[in-house]
């Protein structure tokens, strides 16, 4: 039987926090761009995880919850939109044909995230691990092209499968709005700790504009 999106909203969050005690801040440098998936989320909004909340403490939860909404539209399409069904059983086929995967199989807190880091500049990499995939696809041979006719219906019935994702997403953001505080309690005992840790030592290690033992400007002007 099919668990009702109460039941999957509920493990989902368990899962996350289960996991968030493991959560550690990231010491490597930042990227310029923001998570797509992250930014300006109303399903972080309904969890009640604000902008200052660290990236990947968002990112953990708002995979899972996704994963909830995509299940739902893709049993939705698979018994309603036939034209839509067909073209992505041929894209998964094509998928399957690869030979090189990178993005398949990650743990949630690492789906959807970019491949590679952000580039250097006058440091380019000797390759990257999204240049190899891309070299991979291209070895697939391409989807046969759809005729005019074929295309305006399949946009009609992607419109419709966007539609039903923005309804399960609503009915998914209100079950979080249930989850708020214990989401929330749980940022209060696990990230914040850390994060106030890590300014701390942030704010310790930053070198004094003055050594104590030399004289400041001001002695020197009371001195003349």
């Amino acid at each position: 039987m099919e668990r009702s999106l109460e039941t999957q909203v509920g493990q989902a969050v368990d899962a996350w926090l289960r996991w968030l005690p493991r959560w550690e801040p990231a010491t490597h440098r930042g990227r310029t761009a923001p998570c797509r998936r992250c930014f300006g989320s109303p399903i972080l909004s309904a969890a009640g995880l604000g902008a200052d909340v660290p990236h990947g403490v968002q990112h953990g939860l708002s995979t899972r919850i996704k994963t909830i909404v995509d299940h739902a539209v893709a049993t939705y399409t698979a018994q309603n939109l036939p034209m839509l069904q067909a073209e992505l059983d041929q894209q998964a086929a094509r998928n399957r044909a690869r030979s090189y995967r990178p993005m398949e199989g990650l743990e949630p807190e690492y789906e959807g995230l970019p491949l590679d880091p952000d580039p250097t500049p006058g440091a380019p990499f000797l390759f990257t691990i999204s240049g190899l995939a891309q070299e991979m696809d291209a070895a697939v041979p391409a989807l046969p092209p759809l005729s005019a006719e074929a295309k305006a219906a399949l946009r009609q019935e992607v419109g419709l499968a966007d539609d039903y994702a923005n309804l399960v997403g609503r009915e998914v953001c209100a079950i979080l709005l249930h989850h708020r505080l214990r989401v929330q309690s749980a940022v209060t005992e696990f990230v914040e700790p850390q994060v106030d840790a890590l300014l701390s030592e942030l704010s310790q290690s930053l070198d004094a504009p003055f050594d104590p033992g030399e004289p400041r400007l001001g002695g020197l002007d009371a001195e003349r």
